[in-house]
């Protein structure tokens, strides 16, 4: 919450209780009752954000319905999957309608099919307004959902921006491609290997494509090639290193 009160500060507004009322927190470490029944939990901490109580009734029901767990709603918390008790505590943070959420490690603990129902979920509400800010590791899932990132490194911030503009003014590229269907790799001084299977390399960005191709046409005939900006997790190495 002191995040929040400085992010707010920052924008000259004054931030007061009423304020608060108005931020969701999910926290990665489960903050809910084991023995509590789900939708009774929701209602609660919605009337605890100053939610009438048919409105919390309402807006309980909504996620409940929003995030697949309408038949588990007479459940206790301590009954749930690991994954399920995630959709929860998401649920928690927005049953009150908040117009910023403070979400830490969002995806931890979800199958598939729930990154995936979290994902959307947290596109929607940036979609409607609210305010997004969120905190993982998971850096593919990072680049799918964000437009602006941060990325901090034993304590200091090393890189920061809208993510597109950041890949895009990047010193170096991905490419990957393939020579009669198998990995090739270039015949360049300064290339690092980034792939698990020695299929993806970064190179400058300034690296002659056309002379690259036809390097790859000698060996055989070119089955794939790709050249674009570095990954969110590419970016991440690099700026670590600095």
């Amino acid at each position: 919450l002191e995040f929040c009160r400085v992010l707010f500060r920052s924008t000259g507004a004054p931030v007061g209780d009423r304020d608060f009322l108005r931020f969701g927190y999910m926290p990665e470490e489960r903050g809910l009752y084991p023995k509590m029944r789900i939708r009774e939990q929701l209602v609660y901490f919605a009337r605890l954000s100053g939610v009438s109580a048919s409105d919390a009734a309402v807006s309980a029901d909504r996620w409940l319905d929003r995030l697949g767990l309408v038949d588990r709603a007479q459940s206790k918390l301590e009954e749930l999957s690991h994954g399920n008790q995630q959709r929860v505590q998401l649920a928690v943070s927005l049953v009150h309608e908040p117009t910023m959420a403070v979400l830490d490690e969002p995806f931890a603990g979800l199958d598939p099919i729930g990154v995936e129902a979290m994902a959307r979920t947290l596109r929607d509400l940036a979609t409607g307004g609210v305010g997004i800010v969120f905190s993982s590791h998971q850096l593919d899932l990072v680049q799918d959902v964000c437009q602006d990132v941060v990325i901090i490194n034993e304590g200091r911030v090393v890189l920061s921006g809208e993510l597109t503009e950041l890949r895009d003014r990047s010193e170096q590229r991905h490419l990957a491609v393939t020579v009669e269907g198998k990995p090739w790799t270039p015949d360049l001084s300064d290339v690092e290997s980034v792939g698990s299977n020695g299929d993806r390399y970064l190179i400058r960005a300034q690296t002659d494509i056309g002379a690259l191709l036809e390097q790859a046409r000698r060996d055989g005939e070119v089955t794939s090639f790709t050249f674009e900006p570095p990954s969110l997790s590419d970016l991440f190495r690099e700026a670590v290193r600095k």
